[in-house]
Order: C-alpha cells, then sequence, then structure tokens
C-alpha cells in the first residue's frame, strides 16, 4: 500500500486515466440522449453497440433493488445516465 499523499504509481495512473475516459464518455453519451431523446440515429447507434449490435426490445429487468423493471432500454438508459451508474448492467 502507498503512503496517504504520495502520488499514484505508472500504473495507478494508467488505470486511473482509463477510468476516468470512459466514464467522460459515458457522460458525453448521456447528454446526447439527453439533448436528442432515444430516437436519435447517433443514440440509436451507440445503444446498438452498447449491446452488440441490437438495442434490446420490450421490457428490461435489473438487478436494481426497487427498480428491478424498465419498459425498454431507453427508459433504463435514462435512468443510468440520471443517476449517474453509467455502468450498470441488467
Amino acid at each position: 500500500a502507498q503512503q496517504p499523499g504520495t502520488p499514484l504509481s505508472d500504473q495507478e495512473y494508467h488505470q486511473f486515466f482509463k477510468f476516468l475516459r470512459i466514464t467522460i464518455q459515458a457522460s458525453t453519451a448521456c447528454h446526447l440522449r439527453e439533448l436528442y431523446g432515444c430516437k436519435n440515429s447517433l443514440v440509436q447507434r451507440l445503444d446498438e453497440y452498447e449491446n452488440h449490435g441490437v438495442i434490446p426490445s420490450g421490457p428490461v429487468c435489473s438487478e436494481l433493488p426497487g427498480n428491478p423493471f424498465f419498459h425498454n432500454f431507453c427508459t433504463f438508459s435514462l435512468y443510468r445516465c440520471i443517476m449517474k451508474n453509467y455502468f450498470l448492467k441488467v
């Protein structure tokens, strides 16, 4: 373990910035979703990319306590954006 207040190692910095870049990208995708909605072609391409080429149709279930059911993938994605829980999976 590193001493509190000391800089991260090279490997730790790599992991830190890798996560930060991913989080910023997820946040940007959420802003696009909020601005243009789920019917926007760019947002749909992002959703397809996230789901191996197909946007799930119908209801989406998750392991969230209290919120296990979403009417569709768009609703689920909006929930993730609002809660800033970008990497929540179903």
